[in-house]
């Protein structure tokens, strides 16, 4: 929980850590200060003084090298037949070698350290704005970050240079989304903006301990929208003024890319199995040699021939000291069964191999001129060996870059063709553009089986359903936009409203809204800005203000977000916006079933779907609801529990207005690699959050699935005795089908089900697929069937490919793990990552 007192006289509990803004501590005599952690980030592994011991430890860790050891002190302990040399000379090269490489690789991690915590930073202390290293911020200082920068530590957000205290942030480092998220100031500080009000802040914050979680934030009564988190950037806004709570390697991007234990490679595993089945057969040797060594002394004529006669403390030694003493003899002499040359050439192989993958021109990324980087070289030979590659979709796939494609509107589909919304089945020749007056600045569309155009009043008359539904697409959002202006201020965002700039561009908190409210500016209702309360746009030329007066802010369980407004005549009116899932229920007027059926074809076709409708409020009604979101939002606890309830009160008896579809482009070549990879034998399997139909398309456009694959399907499964037969009648369909190839397609649930009893024969039907997908995935899920696979009796070589900390669980539980990083921007992300896929 995060929570702000102005004053010296906070709570104190255990579960709890309480900042003083600025670091003024109370003059009490028995105050005694928190100790934090430093913002340091370490991802290193060894220091100066701890390299030779710690290194050592390690690498005798491992079977081969501490029975060459034991070899060598044994050789150096009796009289042996060999050499001491023989044995301690590869060793030392092998140890050698390999602390060289682990050194180098350590090298390069501090290198990356010293640079994020060199980075310059500018903290208010003593009344001025002072220069200093990003390691050396406190918690409790009061920290500037300038637009695009990073965020050097997690902060509570201040102050901005917005009169409403509001920034843009972008999480590319965090969790791989590429669109611009809102966050808010704290209430009491929102007025300082200027170093001298912050100096004369006197206040204490209250917040939770370091937490991992990136998304959840119990608040009371800030919460996450309060809070910017280490590595996301600050965009659109020239500049903001944070707390540091969290800093360093408690910072919720440190918590997250905490690693694993050292991942080891097939290759060494089986090399270890090997070396335990040939040291059981040189133990068996020397043994056995002892043995018939005294057997063949058991005569006296043996024991003590003429041509080595025994001295007298050979004759009075220990009988069993004797025999040990042969048997190490005879261990040392048949040792060559194990070849120490054999080691010494992986680790060569290993050690210089990484160098080959970072020269390769064909892993080189032109756009953000980047190489391959292998953060450890133990796992190189894993990358000839995978069987599987597990790959999220979204963003890796695709390229997370939505472009309007279709639209439904009171049960009539539309496309956009050449910047023009045309109905099914019409084609671009009966859109006629037209010119209205010399003294309107505008050109517009008309079609001439639905509207009418009256010249003379310079008026465009639409349905109300088609004028209402473009509305609500370009209102209901966070888009923020952008002016290019001469100076450094943000400039007025109403400025623009008599003629657009060429320069303006829009910044979203999801790709969907972004190329949402660019199609409908050129449809003719453009998004002209939001100032405070006020958000205006241009209907065909027109400008309209409406003042807004709640968000209901998006959330994972409704899947929906709404905005209240209220319209230049004064009417209230709700406009809401998400899936089919979360808006078709409440509806209770509109075209409902025409839309559904529409929904589903616009996602067969591979778009991203989305419903919009609204609900118009009377005075009684508005009445009430502000009420309860006033004290759903005061409340001091079950706050997140209040709004929920809150929420769902309000978006209910809906008018449906209809639904978008919006595609997301895929990446470059991503096709001709899906089925490069097919034929090298390897199989892909997509993990995805999406919908069922969505996730389908994509992967028939992308090439995972094909159009001669028989798609078999684990979907909506309501018990285990539902999904055990379905599993048992999809088995018997593969055994009797005569098509060569087939694709599987599970859902989140019926995955969940599969998993708690059936896991032998849901992966009998998976391995006899060629293809897999799964759709409506959590993190977690992706991460077990990562392990449900990896830990089948055939031990497959397993990579994972993802692009943000939703797949860190996934990365880190395959062998291989890649993050595509031509996206990231922060550096203090970047080292971090490559340590999760390293480990």
């Amino acid at each position: 929980m995060v929570s702000v007192w102005l004053g010296f006289d906070p709570p104190h509990q255990s579960d709890t850590r309480t900042v003083y803004i600025a670091n003024r501590f109370p003059q009490h005599g028995h105050y005694v200060p928190q100790r934090f952690a430093d913002n340091r980030i370490i991802s290193s592994k060894y220091t100066v003084w701890n390299f030779v011991p710690k290194n050592l430890f390690e690498q005798f860790r491992r079977i081969a090298n501490f029975y060459f050891l034991i070899i060598f002190l044994v050789q150096l302990m009796i009289d042996t037949p060999t050499s001491p040399v023989t044995s301690g000379l590869p060793l030392f090269f092998v140890i050698t070698v390999t602390a060289i490489k682990q050194g180098y690789e350590d090298w390069l991690r501090h290198k990356a350290d010293n640079e994020v915590n060199g980075a310059p930073v500018f903290v208010v202390r003593s009344g001025s704005l002072v220069q200093t290293r990003s390691k050396n911020i406190r918690v409790g200082d009061i920290v500037r970050v300038a637009k695009d920068e990073t965020f050097p530590v997690d902060l509570v957000l201040l102050s901005s240079d917005r009169a409403e205290g509001t920034c843009h942030i972008t999480t590319t480092s965090l969790d791989g989304e590429t669109n611009l998220k809102t966050h808010y100031s704290v209430p009491e500080t929102l007025v300082s903006q200027s170093v001298s009000r912050l100096e004369a802040l006197h206040a204490v914050l209250e917040c939770q301990q370091p937490d991992a979680d990136l998304y959840s934030q119990n608040a009371e009564p800030l919460g996450p929208e309060n809070l910017l988190l280490r590595g996301a950037r600050l965009k659109n806004t020239k500049e903001i003024f944070g707390v540091a709570v969290y800093t360093g390697m408690e910072s919720k991007m440190a918590l997250n890319y905490k690693c694993k234990s050292q991942k080891r490679s097939a290759v060494e595993k089986s090399m270890n199995t090997f070396l335990l089945i040939y040291l059981g057969i040189l133990l068996f040797e020397a043994i056995l040699s002892t043995i018939l060594k005294y057997a063949w002394q058991a005569e006296n004529k043996w024991d003590e021939p003429f041509y080595n006669q025994k001295t007298e403390q050979e004759r009075n030694s220990s009988q069993i000291l004797k025999f040990i003493s042969d048997f190490l003899a005879f261990l040392v002499l048949y040792n060559f069964i194990i070849p120490i040359s054999l080691y010494v050439t992986v680790e060569m192989q290993k050690f210089l191999g990484s160098f080959f993958i970072g020269w390769d021109l064909d892993l080189y990324h032109e756009e953000s001129d980047q190489m391959a980087q292998v953060n450890t070289s133990d796992l190189n030979e894993e990358l000839g060996q995978v069987e599987y590659v597990f790959t999220d979709k979204t963003g890796t796939l695709t390229e997370n870059e939505m472009l309007f494609r279709e639209c439904s509107i009171n049960g009539i589909k539309y496309q956009e063709i050449n910047g023009k919304l045309v109905p099914e089945g019409m084609t671009d020749d009966f859109i006629y553009p037209f010119t209205v007056c010399p003294f309107m600045k505008y050109t517009g569309y008309v079609c001439i089986s639905t509207h009418v155009l009256y010249l003379c009043s310079l008026t465009i008359l639409l349905s109300r359903e088609e004028l209402l539904f473009l509305k609500a697409v370009s209102l209901c959002h966070t888009v923020q936009i952008s002016y290019e202006q001469p100076g450094d201020g943000p400039g007025d965002p109403f400025s623009h409203a008599n003629g657009f700039s060429s320069q303006m561009e829009y910044y979203a908190s999801s790709p969907d809204e972004k190329a949402l409210v660019e199609a409908t500016k050129r449809m003719g209702v453009t998004f002209i800005g939001s100032h405070g309360e006020a958000m205006e746009i241009k209907t065909f030329g027109k400008p309209e203000k409406f003042k807004l007066l709640h968000v209901l802010e998006f959330d994972a369980n409704r899947r929906r977000m709404s905005v209240i407004l209220q319209t230049p005549t004064g009417e209230k009116v709700l406009f809401t916006k998400g899936a089919e899932s979360a808006i078709l229920p409440f509806t209770t007027s509109g075209e409902i079933n025409k839309t559904r059926v529409h929904v589903d074809e616009f996602a067969l076709k591979g778009l991203r779907t989305l419903v919009v409708a609204c609900r118009h409020f009377s005075v009684e009604e508005y009445e009430e609801v502000d009420q309860r979101l006033h004290k759903a939002r005061t409340a001091l606890q079950q706050r997140e529990e209040r709004l929920a309830e809150v929420f769902s009160f309000i978006e209910k008896d809906l008018e449906l207005l209809g639904a978008t579809g919006v595609e997301d482009k895929l990446q470059e070549k991503v096709q001709e690699t899906i089925e490069a990879l097919r034929l090298a034998g390897i199989k892909v399997w997509v993990l995805t959050g999406d919908k069922h139909e969505t996730a389908v398309s994509v992967s028939l456009s992308c090439g995972h699935f094909h159009r001669t694959m028989n798609i078999l399907e684990l979907v909506q499964q309501k018990s285990d005795n539902e999904c055990a037969e379905q599993l048992r009648q999809l088995a018997r369909r593969i055994k009797e089908d005569h098509v060569i190839q087939h694709g599987l397609v599970v859902d989140g649930a019926s995955l969940s089900l599969a998993l708690r009893g059936h896991e032998k024969l849901f992966m009998e039907v998976c391995k006899n697929c060629s293809a897999v997908l799964c759709c409506r995935m959590a993190p977690l899920q992706k991460a077990k069937v990562v392990r449900l696979l990896k830990t089948s009796p055939e031990k497959p070589i397993t990579l994972a490919i993802g692009d943000g900390a939703n797949d860190v669980s996934m990365i880190q539980e395959a062998h291989v793990g890649t993050i595509d990083l031509h996206w990231i921007c922060a550096t203090n992300a970047k080292h971090l990552a490559f340590q999760t896929v390293a480990r």
